[in-house]
């Protein structure tokens, strides 16, 4: 894809959307990439007896995830200099089965002067956010 031009774009464009799933076996391939081994994230008992719904996905795999659309649009994952979000839910995982993430990014600011562009991202699963304050700064 090549790579977006700043005068090109208005702020509310959408520069992309799709669906992300996370099944157990994902939680499992990042658990070992991670490090991150708290059984909050595979074992339905713990997660319960922590007050959770059950399984939940490690926050730092669905925040990487879905600015994974940003860096795409932007023709290089090194575009994106700054990039925050908030916690809002948990992404519940169900055995069996997966849970599936809708992301939505659009233009929210855009600085010709410094060459940036805000992308806000729109995470939901079910309708219900889980991801607040989605927000990359990318520099074209």
């Amino acid at each position: 894809m090549s790579r977006p031009e700043i005068a090109r774009l208005a702020v509310g464009d959408v520069v992309g959307a799709r669906t992300v799933t996370f099944d157990r076996a994902a939680l499992v391939r990042y658990a070992g990439a991670s490090g991150d081994f708290n059984p909050i994230h595979w074992n339905d008992k713990v997660a319960e007896g922590a007050g959770l719904p059950g399984v939940i996905a490690h926050g730092m795999l669905t925040m990487g995830t879905v600015v994974s659309l940003v860096t795409e649009w932007a023709g290089d994952p090194g575009a994106v200099v700054d990039y925050q979000t908030r916690f809002t839910k948990p992404v519940e995982v169900p055995n069996p089965g997966a849970a599936s993430i809708e992301v939505t990014a659009t233009v929210a600011k855009i600085d010709t002067e410094a060459g940036t562009v805000r992308v806000d991202l729109a995470v939901t699963v079910d309708g219900d956010k889980v991801l607040g304050r989605t927000q990359a700064l990318v520099r074209l």
